[in-house]
């Protein structure tokens, strides 16, 4: 654990399988670091995306970066209740430079009111063809996207009601503070 990164900025960098890079976020805010995860923040944050586009998230997102699980999950809060982007993706790491991880093109979508819905099938089975992912990395793939929707139905981990809204206020402290 690096207990220095907490109450700091840190690069975002998501890469794809081939090593590529995906996207990258000019900066998040390391709220909490255990032997298990990464809670950041990003806020109005720029994103470069792998062609030269840029833009800049909307609203506050809390993003849950799981060291040993094969997803992670951004808690974005808005007016009408926090909705969940998940992507399917490698284990987070932090290589003295930036969080990093991998990409694996599944998504999953989850509402308010915890109705949910898979993103980019078709452009998971294009990568997997293209960049070999192989047997044994399509199963844990998926059974880690099996995961997310059970959780997200139980209301549990990342999903669970105020997780977001806590995270946020811990970040408000840290503001108010500086």
């Amino acid at each position: 654990m690096n207990k220095a990164l907490v109450g700091h900025d840190v690069l975002i960098h998501c890469y794809k399988h081939d090593g590529s890079i995906h996207r990258c976020w000019k900066k998040g805010f390391v709220l909490e670091e255990t032997s298990q995860h990464y809670i950041v923040i990003n806020n109005r944050t720029l994103v470069t995306e792998s062609d030269g586009r840029r833009w800049y998230t909307r609203e506050p997102a809390i993003c849950y970066f799981p060291k040993n699980q094969w997803y992670n999950v951004i808690c974005m809060i808005r007016k009408n209740g926090v909705h969940f982007y998940c992507n399917i993706a490698s284990p987070t790491l932090f290589d003295g430079d930036a969080l990093k991880y991998i990409d694996y093109d599944l998504d999953l979508k989850v509402f308010p009111d915890y109705k949910y819905k898979i993103l980019d099938e078709e452009e998971y089975r294009q990568h997997k063809a293209q960049m070999h992912y192989g047997e044994k990395l399509d199963q844990i793939l998926n059974q880690q996207l099996d995961i997310l929707i059970e959780m997200a139905m139980n209301m549990s981990g990342p999903f669970r009601p105020g997780f977001a809204e806590h995270w946020y206020g811990v970040y408000q402290q840290y503001i108010s503070k500086k």
